[in-house]
């Protein structure tokens, strides 16, 4: 506990436009506009109060250097700041460390004045007040005007917990208002409130035993107002069910299987309107527009860059939608608990599993969401590993090394397929285990963390949450792979190699011969466009960085072209299909069952095949493992604080891939696999 912050006098603070001194009020000054800080624990529904509260006027924010978000609102006079849940204002923690100091003003969310709130709102649990009461007594001891809000009253009388407000109110020395942020029960009642809030009295003792035994006997009055709660044998069965080490571990397969497959599922349709819509732009752009360089930058540039990168917002969205939706039920709560246990060895908490879930259908996402592990090196180490979880922008490389592994094969495909994602779990809990005993080292902070009641979640705060993250990965991800792909598309394009005289010749035969022509000359057409295409690939800037570097991916197996295959995923791991393709078809606009066909046909410069077995497979453990995106780099140090983390995540990721590919293709060529 910290020492003693009461004053021996009331302070003189002016209060939304009116002097106050322990309580005193000139009501003839003019009433202005009121800061307020919401704080409460984990789970009491303080967010889903605030959205009620301050609707969709809202906006979120990081404080300075951290990457701990505040929502940031207005409502009725009232300018709102939802800080982050702690348990304790007192605990070693950011969030507790940034509740503090906003309450103090010492700091504020970017943006905002640096001021201590002219008022507090305290949010509390109506099924868990007892143990809110310390949190409560902690804000109060500030000595800032404040406002109790007993949350999600409507669960507590289906339970049979009836709460005197009036002798709450009186023990605690500040109003306390009864509300239900699901239903809006008692919201209009709690800007009033605000309004109109002052200094506690008495304010609760600022030594640590005097707090404590004020504490305990709140506690002891709040929990005589559950004795006629009823039993609630059904939710003891469900806990005992899903936090069960066998049991829980089960469901929660089974939970996540179901998640998975709704969001590969639902997704599906959106994702085809999305990449059909960006098509019939590009042909919009190429049909409306003379032929040129700039119509080639907007189709194969601008146009594609965008589409690429919105074409997975349908997957984000869904899932943080229903991450959010689990979350609000109570059940995740029970998930990380059962999932703490298969994560402490690997020098991992439970907060961890919902950041590497999110990992699966993007890495940015998932770095964003570990944010919510309260220990610093948990999650320093989250966020190294977390893109070691095979995301959807690599699926594309898997079908296609999976196909030319097993052609024909479907059962062999999907057994690959799926040991591609068994084994990056693998590799990052044991790249989490390496960090823990090196470079993080320290003993795992133990999950503490209060088991909240099951309740309805609420759909609009999840399609709110679900907004916010789906703005923020186009915002962040989707301006650095358009960049990245201007980029690209420039140094895949030039310099331009001029189109030989005999393809020029048999287009004027083409022409000459009319409508009726020859199909012959048509298919001779084709042929030279298909290699002037390959030759026009070889010429490029990207062509030639890619000959200088093909050496040093010479012992994995890779020539040339698959060199420049891999470098060109290193912007974002789904380019490798279309560079290839691009390299060894000509176009990349070839039909998917002809691309695959001359994809698994191509030939080096010395006329050996590029897709051998050993190749292959040296290639498929490669992306695997390695760091092949940009965007994610970026996330990693904006959200570890600093570039050194992410040069590091970018060294460990691709010198594992590449030792483990090595040995791969060393070991499969000495076996005589072919």
């Amino acid at each position: 506990m910290r020492g003693d912050t009461s004053q021996a006098e009331p302070p003189v603070s002016h209060v939304g436009g009116l002097r106050d001194r322990g309580g005193g009020r000139d009501q003839s000054q003019t009433r202005r506009v009121r800061r307020v800080a919401i704080v409460g624990n984990p789970n009491t529904g303080k967010t889903t109060l605030f959205n009620r509260v301050a609707g969709v006027r809202h906006k979120t924010s990081n404080f300075p250097g951290t990457t701990q978000e505040a929502r940031l609102g207005c409502a009725d006079g009232l300018d709102l700041i939802d800080l982050p849940g702690t348990y304790s204002l007192e605990l070693d923690l950011s969030e507790s460390q940034i509740c503090r100091d906003v309450l103090s003003g010492q700091t504020a969310p970017r943006g905002e004045p640096m001021a201590a709130p002219d008022a507090v709102l305290v949010v509390a649990d109506a099924c868990n007040l007892p143990r809110n009461l310390m949190l409560v007594g902690e804000v109060l001891r500030r000595r800032l005007p404040t406002v109790v809000a007993v949350n999600m009253v409507d669960l507590s009388r289906r339970r049979g917990i009836h709460i005197d407000v009036e002798r709450l109110s009186e023990e605690l020395g500040c109003e306390v208002v009864l509300c239900s942020a699901r239903t809006g029960e008692g919201l209009d009642r709690i800007t009033r409130a605000l309004h109109d809030a002052a200094i506690p009295h008495p304010t609760p003792p600022g030594d640590e035993d005097g707090l404590r035994r004020w504490a305990e006997r709140l506690y002891v009055f709040a929990a005589t107002a559950e004795e006629g709660a009823a039993d609630d044998s059904f939710t003891d069965r469900l806990d005992r069910t899903f936090t069960h080490p066998v049991l829980g571990t089960l469901v929660f397969v089974g939970v996540m299987t179901g998640l998975f497959w709704m969001i590969f599922k639902l997704a599906a349709t959106p994702m085809s309107w999305i990449d059909s819509l960006f098509g019939v732009l590009a042909s919009q752009a190429r049909s409306s527009l003379p032929p040129g360089v700039l119509t080639d930058l907007l189709t194969n540039g601008v146009i594609a860059g965008v589409g690429a990168t919105a074409i997975f917002l349908p997957q984000i969205c869904l899932l943080f939608f229903l991450i959010s939706l689990l979350e609000g039920t109570g059940y995740l709560a029970r998930a990380a608990f059962v999932m703490d246990r298969v994560l402490r060895p690997f020098g991992l908490s439970g907060h961890a599993f919902v950041p590497l879930l999110s990992s699966h259908a993007c890495a940015l996402p998932g770095i964003m969401a570990a944010r919510a592990v309260p220990d610093r090196r948990d999650r320093l180490a989250t966020i190294l590993v977390a893109p070691f979880m095979s995301c959807t922008a690599r699926i594309p490389v898997y079908v296609l090394l999976t196909v030319l592994l097993f052609p024909g094969r479907e059962g062999m495909q999907a057994l690959a397929f799926t040991g591609c994602y068994v084994i990056g779990v693998f590799a990052g809990l044991l790249s989490s285990l390496v960090a823990r005993r090196t470079i993080l080292r320290g003993k795992s902070r133990a999950m503490a963390m209060e088991l909240p009641s099951y309740k309805w979640p609420s759909v609009r705060t999840a399609l709110m949450l679900t907004f916010d993250r789906g703005m923020m990965f186009l915002k962040k991800a989707g301006t650095v792979i358009l960049m990245i792909s201007v980029v690209l598309w420039w140094m895949g394009t030039y310099p331009l190699t001029p189109e030989p005289a005999e393809l020029m010749e048999a287009r004027q035969r083409v022409v000459a011969a009319g409508p009726g022509s020859d199909p012959a000359l048509t298919d001779e057409v084709r042929a030279l466009e298909t290699e002037h295409g390959r030759v026009s690939a070889r010429r490029t800037i990207q062509a030639r960085i890619g000959s200088a570097i093909q050496p040093i991916y010479a012992p994995l197996g890779y020539d040339r072209q698959l060199t420049i295959g891999v470098l060109a995923s290193f912007a974002a791991r789904e380019v490798f299909v279309s560079t290839m393709a691009v390299q060894v078809v000509g176009s990349d606009d070839a039909p998917v069952k002809g691309m695959l066909a001359e994809i698994a046909s191509a030939k080096r410069d010395d006329g050996t095949p590029i897709f051998t077995a050993p190749t292959s497979w040296s290639l498929l453990i490669y992306f695997v493992l390695s760091m092949q995106c940009l965007p994610t780099l970026v996330v990693t140090a904006r959200e570890a604080g600093g570039w050194k983390w992410a040069g590091l995540q970018m060294a460990w990721m691709t010198g594992l891939a590449y030792l483990s590919a090595l040995v791969v293709y060393q070991v499969l060529t000495a076996a005589g696999v072919s």
